[in-house]
């Protein structure tokens, strides 16, 4: 039986030329500066020529959105919730990119706990505005520059409303191999055309509730195979929604335009996967009982020429294709979408590809080799795309306060903002590496996930402080995921005393021994 390759991981990397050796080793090019800096820290730079709402962002810091499930079953708030949108407050981030995975309707939740975004919930969204920009006000003394996205979303093949264990898929297409995995067993599941106009009318009438609570701006989630994401694969589907590019991008030409002949005002950004693979599974080869084997690609020969995803090789799906990613982008440019945020594939078929980890979730699998490559191809996609159209930080002159009707065809386009992801796997160079792709122009902003659940003011302290608290950085256990694919609540239970508290944590050392994660 062959070995599994030998991780070196980040913390035995003693300095920042220990860093550069081991990316060398690798063949990489994921370059980064010698030392965290204050002063002319890029990160604490303002992003210029831009105003989303009419306010021009802070900082170069994003906080990505996440999807809860430790919400009320009525999609409403608990004080996790409060406690995490807090967090996002005192961050310093100046860009709240989504805060919250938010289901425009209740049988479009990922799990019966997350966040729906519907007029029976309207105070508790502005309960939760409130809480976050009092908390960043206590701590920074201004909001004016701090702008908050809603991040809409429809869970499509993944959709679990009403058990925590129980698919209730509905899919833009069938798929040959992610169709059993998930529960999809018969053409009845797959949207019609007249289903999907009802679902924009619950996008437009979402995007008015954001607004109303003071959100600036939504994001039209296509990303990690929810369902936007999934009509961008949509090559197999008949009629007005599938086949060709145009097709497979109308929804979101048909959000926007609803949107904005709601008479809505709001703002717009995109979270997007930007490239994707033929999903993965543990290797049978290498997993044993309590050991999950590393990640390799499902068995798709029957399934070529692969049609059924985004930014993928339609003749060799183990390869990616930006193609048609240059081609949504340039989309985005017309439908004057301000905030581009990158990521790739999916936590549930490639979380290799999309979330970098030392330690997978115990619905992964172990990495096949170093994820500083996996997290390298996401930071050159990001700088591919921004050379590729150039960006709003560059070229367009800034908009006068409260113009923030812009009509669906921009006359005068610019590039979005493009936020660069999949960085949290840096741990302690995720500083120098930020450094230098905002000094260098490789990305507009650098976003962090689930590294806020443990460390939300990171980059701030980088920024401010010229150093970051070890003890608190993200070291990829992902139990922040194992503990909701098992049904329990999303948080950092080793770092975050909150959680270490909770009878939970006990509950899910247990599953990880279990499982081998």
């Amino acid at each position: 039986m062959p070995e599994p390759f030998k991780l070196t991981r980040i913390p035995s990397l003693k300095t920042v030329a220990d860093f550069r050796a081991h990316c060398a080793a690798l063949g990489i090019e994921l370059p980064c500066e010698d030392a965290i800096v204050t002063g002319n820290s890029p990160l604490a730079e303002p992003v210029p020529n831009v105003l989303i709402n009419g306010k021009r962002i802070g900082n170069r810091i994003a906080i990505h959105p996440m999807e809860g499930w430790d919400g009320t079953t009525t999609g409403g708030l608990s004080d996790e919730m409060r406690r995490r949108w807090q967090r996002f407050g005192e961050s310093g981030a100046k860009l709240i990119c989504g805060a919250e995975a938010m289901a425009v309707r209740p049988d479009g939740r990922a799990n019966p706990n997350q966040l729906i975004i519907i007029e029976q919930n309207k105070a508790g969204l502005a309960e939760l505005m409130g809480l976050l920009k009092q908390a960043h006000l206590a701590r920074y003394g201004t909001t004016d520059d701090l702008v908050i996205g809603f991040q809409l979303t429809h869970s499509g093949r993944f959709c679990k409303p009403n058990g925590k264990t129980t698919y209730e898929p509905r899919v833009a297409f069938r798929h040959p191999i992610l169709d059993p995995k998930f529960k999809v067993t018969s053409d009845a599941q797959v949207f019609t055309d007249d289903e999907i106009d009802q679902l924009i009318q619950d996008y437009i009438k979402a995007a008015q509730i954001a607004w109303d609570v003071g959100a600036d701006f939504v994001d039209l989630k296509h990303c990690h195979g929810y369902l936007l994401h999934e009509f961008l694969g949509a090559h197999t589907r008949p009629g007005k929604f599938g086949g060709s590019f145009a097709n497979r991008t109308r929804i979101l030409r048909e959000i926007i335009a609803g949107i904005r002949a709601n008479g809505n005002p709001i703002e717009f950004g995109v979270r997007l996967s930007t490239f994707d693979k033929v999903p993965h599974r543990p290797d049978p080869a290498l997993s044993v009982p309590g050991k999950l084997g590393p990640g390799i690609p499902e068995e798709h020969a029957h399934a070529l020429p692969y049609r059924y995803g985004f930014g993928v090789n339609q003749n060799d799906p183990t390869q990616i294709d930006l193609t048609e990613t240059f081609q949504f982008v340039e989309l985005c440019t017309q439908l004057g979408v301000k905030i581009l945020n990158t990521t790739a594939g999916s936590p549930y078929y490639t979380p290799h590809l999309q979330r970098p980890a030392a330690y997978p979730p115990s619905d992964g699998y172990q990495p096949a080799y170093d994820p500083l490559i996996d997290l390298e191809r996401q930071v050159q996609v990001v700088r591919k795309l921004k050379e590729g159209r150039g960006s709003r930080v560059e070229s367009r002159a800034p908009e006068a306060p409260g113009n923030s009707t812009p009509s669906t065809l921009d006359p005068r386009p610019s590039a979005p903002l493009f936020i660069a992801s999949g960085l949290s796997y840096l741990q302690e160079f995720l500083p120098h590496v930020s450094q230098y792709l905002l000094r260098h122009g490789w990305a507009d902003m650098v976003g962090i996930g689930r590294a806020v659940l443990s460390y939300p003011n990171m980059l701030a302290d980088a920024a401010t402080k010229g150093e970051i608290e070890k003890r608190f950085i993200c070291r990829t256990f992902s139990d922040c995921t194992t503990a909701p694919r098992n049904g329990l609540i999303s948080g950092c239970y080793p770092l975050d005393k909150y959680y270490t508290a909770k009878p939970e944590a006990a509950q899910l050392k247990e599953i990880k021994k279990r499982v081998g994660a």
